[in-house]
């Protein structure tokens, strides 16, 4: 469950779940170079910010957690709900939706992590990234933007959109007619070609070994190979692609596969971040 500790609110118009650093005294002060975490949730559940605060708590770091919520999902998702995400979804799950959560996610968040600093007094300390399946394309996105994020964690990741699109195609029975512009939503979200574009960033990227291996393990496993810094896979036996139970929109008990995850997240930005 998420801790007492945590706040949440909207920062720039982007819904969140901050919860500050557990080490030191009481009602002491953060340090003011404290690593600053910043992560966003998957599509599949968890679902929304607080529930991937509490499947990925990133317990025992001593750093700034910040769980950001991704447009359409969540408090923000459209007239309609649910079955008007799956109705976009239907119609053109690249132009209506993963196109745009992911550019408008990567757009928002500068403004929201000076809101963020601004309202909790976040210090000097290093940026790192996380995110599950289209959060860690955000996650990644953001990291070919900026030249200062100095660790990445991807779960469940979406690295490639076409084979990801493929399998979810299979699944619902839909058969996807690529066109000039979803062509150059998935050349943008293609983070194996972009891997130059991350620069030295250190990037772990978490796997479940029951997760489709085209549309997962084998682009994760493509990107680490590509990567200029330091870049590994983790994968965690007998865990899928979701990271918490159904429905997974509520706060929830973290399951047992969630906790490796979480783990293998904490060991890679303690690491690098020195968290």
């Amino acid at each position: 469950m998420i801790t007492s500790s945590a706040e949440v609110g909207t920062a720039a118009g982007v819904p969140f779940v901050v919860v500050p650093p557990e080490n030191g005294p009481p009602e002491s002060e953060p340090r003011p170079d404290a690593p600053v975490l910043v992560g966003w949730h998957l599509m599949d559940a968890p679902r929304s910010e607080a529930a991937f605060a509490a499947a990925l708590p990133l317990a025992g770091l001593d750093a700034w957690r910040v769980y950001l919520g991704l447009p359409m999902m969540g408090a923000r998702l459209p007239a309609g709900g649910m079955d008007e995400i799956m109705r976009r979804g239907y119609e053109d799950a690249v132009v209506l939706m993963h196109g745009p959560v992911n550019a408008q996610a990567a757009d928002e968040f500068g403004a929201a992590l000076e809101a963020l600093r601004a309202r909790f007094g976040f210090g000097a300390g290093p940026l790192g990234l996380f995110g599950g399946s289209a959060g860690a394309a955000v996650a990644l996105e953001v990291a070919t933007r900026r030249d200062d994020v100095a660790a990445l964690v991807a779960l469940s990741p979406l690295v490639q959109l076409r084979p990801v699109v493929a399998i979810l195609g299979q699944l619902f029975g839909v058969d996807y007619r690529w066109s000039p512009e979803s062509d150059a939503v998935a050349a943008r979200m293609d983070y194996v070609a972009r891997a130059g574009e991350l620069g030295a960033t250190p990037v772990r990227l978490v796997v479940g070994s029951e997760d489709d291996a085209s549309a997962f393990l084998e682009p994760a496993r493509d990107l680490a190979a590509a990567a200029a810094g330091p870049a590994d896979v983790v994968v965690i036996e007998g865990m899928g692609h979701a990271l918490a139970d159904e429905p997974g929109l509520e706060p929830a008990p973290q399951t047992a596969h969630a906790a490796e995850a979480d783990a293998a997240a904490v060991a890679w930005f303690r690491q690098h971040l020195g968290a």
